[in-house]
């Protein structure tokens, strides 16, 4: 039994019923969470509590404000509306001594040994990791961006968000970001759209942003695209202390994520607990390449975690 089963067994997740339909927006704005994160390389053992339903299905698509010094990508600064946020249970500068920010640091420790320690060189682009789910409304995107918000308060690390679910704009939609340009038009053929220009800065420190970028009805082809590895390349191996994080559309969904999932170095699944059944858990895990480093989240849950819920496992391994 794989370290996923045995979490998921967990969780009374081995002989589940069959479901109804998952619907792609779960009701509940927030609830009492707790989490599982699975996977180091060195085979260690972690755990932690993550929270609640995914505003981005609950209508959070405020603009931000923003400041613009001297037009261009990079050069655009947005304002983050950390109240909204706060106000949805995620993790800010603010509420850098609340429960969830504590959730975040423990969730966040394996992935980044993973990215800097001594065996990031073995794994290839280990600063690269894309967030994921099974199916919609599992919360995928709340964990992106929490994720996100806990690495920049590192001291000596930075990173950037990038919204790689290009039908639903998710990280857009939740940190309410009016974007021109995105990574879709990096990609085009007609290079008219240089990668800094698309980059985003925020007002919270050491956090950037790349947003999805315009509609394309081909957008799996250019994630699969010679540019497209080009820019995995340059993000991981231009800034030394970066730490990319993609919020990729469901695995079962749509067939973007498991496009991207080739170019990871890690990957975090996010599942729903007491929801998604093991079988649909089984069917996302065979989108991913067994070289994927795979860490697993178990989000919306009710219940504690104890040490019956730590483990780590490379998929396939």
């Amino acid at each position: 039994m794989s370290i996923i089963e045995k979490a998921l067994d967990k969780q009374g997740k081995n002989k589940p019923p069959e479901p109804p339909e998952l619907p792609a927006v779960h009701e509940e704005k927030q609830a009492e969470a707790g989490a599982i994160i699975g996977r180091a390389v060195d085979g260690s053992v972690n755990t932690a509590q993550a929270a609640a339903s995914d505003p981005v299905e609950s209508g959070l698509s405020e603009p931000a404000s923003s400041n613009t010094a001297g037009g261009g990508g990079s050069q655009r600064i947005v304002t983050i509306n950390v109240r909204r946020l706060e106000a949805a249970g995620m993790l800010t500068p603010s509420t850098a001594r609340s429960q969830i920010a504590e959730e975040y640091r423990i969730i966040k420790r394996p992935l980044l040994v993973n990215a800097f320690g001594g065996g990031a060189a073995a794994l290839g682009n280990a600063n690269l990791i894309m967030v994921t789910s099974a199916m919609p409304g599992e919360g995928k995107t709340f964990c992106s961006v929490n994720l996100a918000m806990s690495i920049a308060m590192e001291l000596e690390r930075t990173v950037l968000l990038v919204d790689a679910d290009m039908a639903q704009l998710s990280v857009t939609k939740l940190l309410g970001i009016e974007a021109e340009y995105g990574l879709t038009d990096v990609l085009r053929d007609d290079n008219s759209v240089r990668l800094k220009d698309a980059l985003i800065r925020t007002d919270v420190p050491k956090l950037t942003l790349l947003p999805a970028g315009s509609h394309y009805h081909q957008s799996t082809e250019l994630l699969a695209s010679d540019a497209m590895h080009r820019i995995a390349d340059e993000l991981s191996q231009r800034y030394s202390d970066r730490i990319v994080i993609f919020d990729a559309p469901p695995l079962l969904a749509a067939s973007q994520a498991s496009v991207l999932a080739h170019l990871m170095g890690q990957v975090v699944l996010v599942v729903e607990a007491e929801w998604t059944p093991q079988h649909i858990v089984g069917e996302a895990l065979l989108n991913l390449g067994t070289e994927n480093v795979v860490g697993v989240i178990i989000n919306k849950t009710r219940q504690a975690v104890g040490k019956e819920y730590y483990g780590y496992g490379r998929y396939g391994g």
